[in-house]
């Protein structure tokens, strides 16, 4: 069931041919999809859930979080406190004595907005290994190649750098600074945003919220900023946001070579906010389409290549009408059955294995080290049992058919099965990532060794890494619907 943020409609009534949808599943089936919303005129015309992932569920966005942290910056606009045509230097004056090349004092804040502050390659790395406490001032104290403006990196110290300046402008953290003036008034639920240890939210990755806000941000930039006809954004951000500032030359995907905006990516179709691993906020100006996305692939141009082959098509001229009722309905009843496939659907019918043991059997990594996940520990099988300890928190899960979800200490779902008399895999899908860890125990040695479907872009330092840093202050008191 979609969401109450949009009405629904069905796609034939809004000249979508529901079978081009259903094309897309059939070619996506391979992909790893967690969620899609599809909106068309103002209303939802498809959107589903695989299980064990849900609607009510927030997602790490990954680097779609950008595009929230361009909105930001649009308010802060909006209000006075920062313009794009100033020297990044004048937001921190402090740096004023250390940031003495010319290309750096150059850069404006509209050059770190796009992605183009002159360097050749992504300096974030390199800026919190020099100066962890203020990555800002190592990346400022880096001289850029070319001058500011002349030409792209994806560079993480650029988005980084612009949320700090809306922090320091605004005196907030960005969700306590969106709360009121985006995620309320466009009825976001929950957000949360990963922080350094300093305060500062990470701004180019790190945010989590549910799938329909990346809906209902990708149905803000489509309407101009306005949201039922009230302005939210500034309609002359959101039209420099979405415009080429810079070309990409950016490896050999089609879709990261169209240009790039203030935190958002143009594509072949449209453009798009997205993020590793397939979070993608599609607008589709051409066909007054918002697609929203999670996944966890590491192939995105495949993902996109199926919206393009499918879904467009589907999409009829205006005023025509497309599709039909049967068609409609087989799409409904199928996305209200979606699924990721558990553990033993993987193997032979009837097939089944080995049991776990009527004694507790602690195993630990083969080798003497977990390399998916350092931070794992030990894995401990006690009858349907299993739980996974990192040393500073520990996670039950139950082994059964079918997917078994807990919430506490960190939200997942896990599936296992026996591939022999002494082997049991189990998949952990943690539910507010696109990550999903597959742990191959033997119970002859007691060891385990573990994998990942897409492995997280970041360390991952403790099991409570893998969820939403969710606190009370990003809970909405009310929502204006």
């Amino acid at each position: 069931m979609a969401p109450a943020f949009f009405p629904e409609d069905s796609p034939s009534r809004l000249g979508v041919d529901a079978g081009g949808i259903a094309a897309f599943l059939d070619a996506a089936d391979g992909i790893e999809l967690h969620s899609l919303m599809i909106v068309r005129h103002g209303h939802v015309i498809a959107s589903g859930w695989w299980e064990p992932y849900g609607p009510d569920r927030p997602h790490h966005l990954y680097s779609l979080s950008k595009s929230f942290t361009s909105s930001a910056a649009a308010l802060a606009s909006a209000e006075g406190l920062l313009d794009l045509d100033d020297p990044v230097l004048r937001y921190f004056p402090e740096l004023d004595g250390d940031v003495t090349d010319p290309r750096s004092r150059a850069m404006l804040v509209r050059h770190i907005a796009s992605m183009s502050s002159g360097h050749l390659t992504d300096t974030w790395d390199a800026a919190c290994g020099s100066d962890p406490e203020h990555p800002v001032r190592a990346f400022l104290r880096m001289p850029p190649d070319r001058d500011p403006g002349t030409v792209f990196a994806y560079n993480q110290s650029c988005t980084y750098t612009l949320a700090t300046i809306v922090q320091r402008v605004t005196g907030q953290p960005l969700t306590r600074y969106l709360r009121p003036r985006l995620f309320d008034r466009l009825g976001i639920g929950s957000a949360a945003w990963v922080e350094l240890p300093q305060g500062q939210a990470l701004g180019f990755a790190g945010l989590f919220v549910t799938t329909d806000a990346i809906a209902r941000l990708g149905e803000l930039y489509l309407r101009g900023g306005q949201w039922q006809g009230l302005p939210v954004l500034p309609r002359d951000w959101v039209a420099e946001a979405t415009r080429r500032h810079i070309a990409t030359d950016y490896g050999t995907n089609p879709d990261w070579r169209q240009g790039y905006g203030f935190q958002f990516w143009m594509s072949r179709h449209g453009y798009r906010g997205d993020g590793a691993f397939g979070q993608f906020c599609l607008v589709l100006p051409e066909h007054d389409a918002v697609i929203a996305i999670t996944a966890g692939t590491e192939d995105m141009q495949e993902l996109l290549d199926a919206v393009w082959r499918h879904v467009l098509p589907a999409f009829s001229v205006e005023g025509t009408a497309a599709g039909s009722a049967q068609a409609d309905a087989a799409l409904a009843k199928r996305l209200a059955q979606l699924r990721l496939p558990t553990r033993d659907e993987s193997l032979p019918a009837g097939h089944r294995e080995g049991s776990l043991p009527d004694d507790p059997i602690e195993l630990v990594p083969a080798g003497g080290r977990c390399e998916a996940l350092p931070a794992l520990r030990s894995v401990r099988l006690d009858g349907r049992n299993v739980t996974l300890s990192d040393g500073s928190i520990s996670m039950e899960l139950s082994v059964a058919d079918g997917w078994h979800v807990t919430e506490e200490p960190v939200p997942a779902a896990a599936s296992g099965v026996w591939t022999d008399s002494g082997t049991l895999e189990l998949d952990v899908i943690f539910l507010e990532t696109p990550h999903r860890l597959t742990l191959t125990c033997s119970l002859g040695d007691r060891t385990f060794r573990a994998r990942w479907n897409v492995p997280p872009l970041a360390p991952v330092v403790s099991l409570s890494r893998l969820r939403s840093p969710m606190s009370a202050s990003d809970t909405p008191k009310s929502h204006s619907q």
